[in-house]
C-alpha cells in the first residue's frame, strides 16, 4: 500500500512538472527565459517547453494609465513575465516647462513606442516605462526651452519630429523604437491667454480697420473711373454731334450750291443772247430782295439805297424791256 502511495505522489510531480515545463505564448507577445540566473532564450509565439525550477522567466515592469471619475490620470505600475511587442502608448501627466522667453507653460505629452528586442529591454534598464517617461520629461524641457511661447504654439509639428529624434536615438540602446511623439495640450497662464487674447483682438480690429479703408479706397477709384468715363463719353458725344452737324451743314450747303448752279445755268440759258452775263442777273435778283425785306419793315419809313443801286436797278430795266420784246 505504501508503495502505491509513493508512486502515485512520484506520478503527481511528474504530472506538474511536465505542466509547468509546457508555456503557451499568445501572438505578439514573448518571454525571456533565464537558467539558473542567466540568460537562456527567448520564447516565440506558441507552445514552448522549459525546464521547470531551472528555467524561469525574467519579469519587467509595465505601466498602465487610466482616468479617474473626477478626470484625473492614476498611473499603476506592476511586474510581468509577458512582453508585450506591440506598439503601445503612454500618456504623461501634465508638466510645466519654461519657453525661451521665461513663460513657464504646462503640457501633456503622448509617446507611442514598440519593444523591438526584448533582451535589451529586460537587461539594459530598470523600469522601462520610469526611464521613459523621466527621459521624455527632460527631453521636452530642453526642446520647449530653445523656443519662445509664439513658436511653440505654432510649431507642433516640428517639436514632436525633435522629440522623437532624441528619444528614438536615446531608446534605442533599451530595445525601444519610438515611432511617434504628440502633445496633446500646451497652455500658458491665464495672464499670458488674456494678453494673447487681447492682442489678437487688436489684430483682428485692425485688420478690420485696413479692410475697410481699403474697400473704401477702392470705391474711390471706382466712383473717380465711373466720372471719368463719363465725361470723356459726353465729350465723345459732344464730338460727334459736332462732327454730323457740319457734315450736314457741309452737304446742305453742297447741295444749295449745286442747285444754285443749275439755276444759274437755266438763267444763262435764257438770258443767252441779250449781252447780260448770268453773274449781274443774280445780283441784281440779290439786291431786289434786300431791298424788299428793307421795306417790308413796320417802322421803316425812310429806305437809305447806296449810289451802285442806281445802275443795279437800270440793269433790271434792262430785264424789263427784253422780256416785253420776247
Amino acid at each position: 500500500m505504501g508503495s502505491y502511495v509513493i508512486l502515485g505522489v512520484i506520478a503527481l510531480l511528474v504530472a506538474i512538472f511536465v505542466i509547468q515545463g509546457f508555456k503557451i505564448i499568445p501572438q505578439a507577445e514573448t518571454k525571456v527565459v533565464e537558467r539558473l540566473g542567466k540568460y537562456n532564450r527567448t520564447l516565440e509565439s506558441g507552445i514552448n517547453i522549459i525546464w521547470p525550477i531551472i528555467d524561469s522567466a525574467r519579469k519587467i515592469t509595465t505601466r498602465y494609465a487610466s482616468n479617474d471619475l473626477n478626470g484625473r490620470m492614476r498611473v499603476t505600475i506592476k511586474t510581468t513575465d509577458r512582453i508585450d511587442l506591440r506598439e503601445q502608448v503612454y500618456d504623461f501627466p501634465k508638466q510645466s516647462v519654461i519657453t525661451k522667453d521665461n513663460v513657464t507653460t504646462t503640457i501633456n505629452a503622448l509617446l507611442y513606442f514598440q519593444i523591438v528586442d526584448p533582451v535589451k529591454a529586460v537587461y539594459e534598464i530598470d523600469n522601462l516605462p520610469n526611464a521613459i517617461e523621466k527621459l521624455t520629461q527632460t527631453t521636452l524641457r530642453n526642446v520647449i526651452g530653445e523656443l519662445e511661447l509664439d513658436e511653440t504654439l505654432t510649431s507642433r509639428d516640428t517639436i514632436n519630429s525633435k522629440l522623437r529624434a532624441v528619444l528614438d536615438d536615446a531608446t534605442n540602446k533599451w530595445g525601444v523604437k519610438v515611432t511617434r511623439v504628440e502633445l496633446q495640450d500646451i497652455t500658458p497662464p491665464d495672464s499670458v491667454r488674456d494678453a494673447m487674447e487681447r492682442q489678437m483682438q487688436a489684430e483682428r480690429e485692425r485688420r478690420a480697420q485696413v479692410l475697410k479703408a481699403t474697400g473704401d479706397k477702392e470705391a474711390l477709384i471706382l466712383e473717380s473711373e465711373g466720372k471719368k468715363a463719363a465725361i470723356i463719353n459726353k465729350a465723345e458725344a459732344d464730338k460727334q454731334t459736332k462732327i454730323l452737324e457740319a457734315e450736314g451743314e457741309a452737304d446742305s450747303k453742297r447741295i444749295k450750291a449745286e442747285a444754285e448752279a443749275q439755276a444759274i445755268q437755266m438763267i444763262a440759258a435764257a438770258i443767252k443772247g441779250s449781252g447780260m452775263s448770268p453773274a449781274n442777273y443774280m445780283l441784281a435778283e440779290k439786291y431786289i430782295n434786300t431791298l424788299k425785306e428793307m421795306a417790308s419793315g413796320q417802322d421803316s419809313k425812310t429806305v437809305y439805297m447806296p449810289y451802285e443801286a442806281s445802275a443795279m436797278l437800270g440793269s433790271v430795266g434792262s430785264f424789263k424791256d427784253m422780256f416785253d420784246k420776247k
